[in-house]
């Protein structure tokens, strides 16, 4: 294990501007204009996969962004490890908003400022280094493949077809992703558990045109103001969900893991001040770290309609439109969240208007077990580089293909993030901390190695 250590170590600057060269590529899924940006990402990771040592690297297409994979198997009788990720990002907008261009990576003040630097670029990289690394230097201890998608941002809607027709391909003991976060690089944590996804479209029309606000004003009901309205109903005076039914399978968390959650160290100033807010905000009878990791929630992601450009136009708009997502904690099925709120949301529309409800995307809620093998080789691994053993937390985001992995390949996922919550991820100036990245590809060869003892 020193030589790879000693490798890594040695060819630091070198990896970096690796991931700084892949971050310059605006590999945008979710905007029809970067498809060829998509291709030249995944065409560059197929590379860098090859150069690593991988064998069988293929850009694998899809009915939308291809699937990179690529695999090392070096005896039958070792565990195999799957590593997934994902090399597509989020729009960069607003870019006004950006202090350096998003696509065009800054390192300053020890972070790499760019988009997809944390999320999931960045940590992508870590696995196909620390692979270079354990490869070139006689420390793989198991055999790994690899997976890397260009759709995570949009919901991976065909993953699910690829794994189907992979199975045998993608035969592993479990499923390495790192697309998460810890409390701090001095708290060191991995998540047991991610929260589902339930993604809607709401449009409401009003006139069949736009009108004069002057004229019609006050006459005819203006798609804004309702839209407003029933948005703001979604919520009660204890901000509690008020769609019917949408509390009614969630799993009753216990006292006694209640009282654990308690313990992982967060400091409430800190996390006010981090976000330059007066307050916190949420559902009555639960601290932040409950909100955020075992309660579902309601957000709205989005809100557009009539005039926004420049000076002023006397418009009653036509129509109003909102994007809405809600995190889904165990028992909840993104499927059932979706019908209970298009049912919900069409009920309270009064007659002076009309509504369209459209699911976009959505993911199921998962816990993973910390008695496993790959829980106890993520622990010793982090607790080897950090000093610390890491502690079990639940993450308030949603990786939808953790559950997908269980129905489909019968594997369970180890979630061995090395983001923080802090770098800003789907925002401006996102960034990744170089510790982090550094600290990743130093750790990772050790998960391999206490994976293939913890494995027998």
């Amino acid at each position: 294990m020193q030589a790879v250590q000693s490798y890594i170590t040695e060819n630091k600057d070198r990896f970096l501007e690796e991931l700084l060269a892949v971050l310059r590529i605006p590999s945008i899924s979710a905007d029809s204009n970067y498809k060829a940006d998509v291709l030249r990402t995944a065409e560059f990771i197929r590379d860098r996969l090859k150069e690593a040592g991988a064998d069988n690297v293929e850009v694998c297409p899809t009915k939308g962004h291809p699937i990179v994979y690529g695999e090392k198997i070096i005896n039958a009788s070792l565990p195999t490890i799957l590593v997934y990720g994902h090399y597509d990002v989020q729009p960069a907008d607003p870019l006004d908003l950006w202090d350096s261009p998003p696509f065009e990576p800054v390192v300053k003040d020890g972070k790499i400022f760019a988009r997809g630097a944390c999320d999931d670029k960045g940590q992508v990289y870590m696995h196909i280094k620390a692979f270079e690394a354990m490869i070139k230097n006689g420390g793989l201890a198991c055999n790994v493949k690899f997976m890397i998608e260009g759709e995570e941002e949009v919901g991976s809607s065909n993953l699910g077809i690829f794994l189907e027709q992979n199975k045998e391909k993608l035969k592993a003991d479990v499923v390495l992703v790192s697309d998460t976060s810890m409390i701090s690089m001095d708290i060191p944590s991995i998540d047991v558990g991610l929260r589902g996804l339930a993604y809607m479209e709401v449009e409401v029309t009003g006139p069949n045109r736009d009108l004069h606000s002057g004229v019609y004003g006050g006459a005819v009901a203006n798609p804004l103001t309702i839209l407003s309205k029933m948005i703001a109903s979604l919520h009660d005076e204890n901000n509690h969900i008020t769609v019917k039914g949408f509390y009614d399978s969630v799993a009753t968390v216990s006292a006694e893991d209640r009282a654990a959650m308690a313990k992982t160290p967060f400091d409430i100033e800190e996390y006010k001040k981090d976000l330059e807010i007066n307050d916190i905000w949420g559902e009555k009878g639960y601290t932040t770290l409950e909100r955020t990791g075992i309660r579902p929630t309601l957000e709205v992601n989005g809100m557009w309609g009539g005039y926004i450009g420049e000076g002023a136009k006397t418009v009653l708009p036509s129509k109003a439109f909102a994007k809405i997502s809600m995190r889904l904690v165990p028992n909840q099925t993104s499927h059932e969240i979706a019908e209970l709120f298009t049912k919900h949301f069409e009920s309270i529309a009064p007659a002076s208007v009309k509504v369209k409800v459209t699911e976009h995307h959505g993911g199921e809620p998962v816990v993973t077990p910390t008695d496993s093998a790959a829980y106890k080789a993520a622990a010793k691994a982090i607790e080897t580089t950090f000093g610390k053993s890491p502690i079990p937390t639940r993450g308030g985001g949603s990786i939808p293909i953790v559950a997908l992995f269980e129905k489909t390949l019968g594997l369970k996922t180890v979630l061995m993030g090395f983001g923080l919550d802090s770098d800003a991820i789907h925002s401006p100036n996102e960034h990744y901390g170089l510790v982090n990245y550094f600290k990743g590809i130093e750790t990772i060869p050790y998960f391999y190695k206490y994976f293939a003892e913890y494995h027998q």
